[in-house]
């Protein structure tokens, strides 16, 4: 049953889970979500991907980065003024600036940026998850937002979620302009929703 509560409510219960794992489980967590990462049937072996800069106990994906196929060029977002993200290709070393949430971002010119739909795969960040690809963000609908065309069709830019197992719920009640995830890969399970299925 999709989870009843308000969202700020859960947000709030997860978010506290989240960052109360050991930095111990954080860096086996990493580790073990790169690996799985790089497993999924329709991981790309060229173009451009995105992840994220892991914030407030978010999973980071340093691991997954520096394991990409030679070929794939790794990217962050950018928040833009027209309320979208774009993307920017970053490598460790690259200057970086704070945006108006404070994350850090890319330091290039906005001409230079990528568009989302030029994405072969985007790893999202996420609060909460449940197994039928739902995710709960932080709430200001960016990826929502940024891939609104992609609610309606199963292909590429794959979109899937990054997250530690605690942070999995029995089920999130979609709103009407919610992106389903194509997958979600937790440190202890990844939940492939082309093939409907969970393996450990």
């Amino acid at each position: 049953m999709p989870e009843q509560t308000d969202r700020p409510a859960l947000r709030r219960r997860m978010r506290a889970i989240r960052r109360a794992l050991t930095p111990l489980a954080r860096m086996a967590g990493a580790e073990a979500v790169a690996h799985r990462l790089l497993a999924l049937p329709f991981a790309p072996v060229e173009g451009y991907v995105a992840g994220y800069w892991a914030m407030d106990g978010e999973i980071a994906l340093h691991a997954w980065q520096v394991q990409l196929p030679k070929p794939i060029t790794y990217c962050l977002p950018v928040v833009c003024r027209d309320h979208v993200l774009r993307f920017a290709p970053w490598r460790a070393g690259d200057g970086l600036v704070s945006n108006r949430y404070g994350i850090p971002e890319p330091d290039i010119p906005d001409d230079s940026l990528i568009e989302a739909d030029r994405m072969s795969l985007v790893v999202t960040p996420l609060v909460a998850f449940d197994p039928r690809g739902h995710r709960l963000g932080m709430g200001g609908g960016w990826y929502d937002r940024t891939f609104a065309f992609r609610r309606d069709r199963r292909a590429p830019p794959y979109l899937v979620g990054a997250a530690f197992a605690d942070q999995q719920v029995d089920g999130i009640e979609a709103e009407a302009w919610d992106v389903s995830l194509d997958a979600v890969c937790t440190n202890t399970s990844t939940f492939d929703l082309h093939q409907k299925s969970a393996h450990a």
